[in-house]
Formats: structure tokens, C-alpha cells, sequence
């Protein structure tokens, strides 16, 4: 099992890691690549709960309207 803990300074990070020792966990400290990627997945995650929302409340387009849509502004476009 993993449990992933963002620490606010040195300090905290470093009485963390001692009660970790203390009790004998393995832990492992992570990168700042590492916490960008698990700063975009947070991110990436957030924007498909609120696009997941916005479906469920019926605030979208179908495939056959997005091709409507693109096709008469392509026609506005063309003078057709």
C-alpha cells in the first residue's frame, strides 16, 4: 500500500520522517518530476470530474451536432 503526504516545509517533512523511522516504515521520498506528474494527474482528474458533470447535467453536444456545427460555419465561410 502507498500513501502519498505533501508536507508545507523542512520542518514538518523532517518530524514526518523521523516518526516514520521511529516506527520502523519504509518510506520513500519522491522527486519534484514526481509531484509535477502527481500535480497534473490531480489536475487531469479534476477536469474529468467536471466534464462528467456537465454531461450528467445535459450540457453537451452530440458527434452529429459538433459536424452540423462545423459544417454550416464552414458553409457561412465558403459563401455557400
Amino acid at each position: 500500500m502507498t500513501i502519498l503526504v505533501s508536507t508545507y516545509n523542512e520542518q514538518e517533512e523532517k518530524a514526518l520522517l523521523d516518526f516514520l523511522k521511529s516506527r520502523h516504515y519504509d518510506y520513500k521520498s519522491t522527486d519534484e518530476g514526481e509531484i509535477a506528474d502527481i500535480e497534473f494527474i490531480n489536475q487531469y482528474n479534476k477536469e474529468l470530474d467536471e466534464a462528467e458533470a456537465q454531461i450528467d447535467s445535459g450540457d453537451y453536444l452530440t458527434h452529429d451536432e459538433v459536424k452540423k456545427f462545423f459544417t454550416d460555419k464552414k458553409k457561412r465561410i465558403s459563401g455557400n
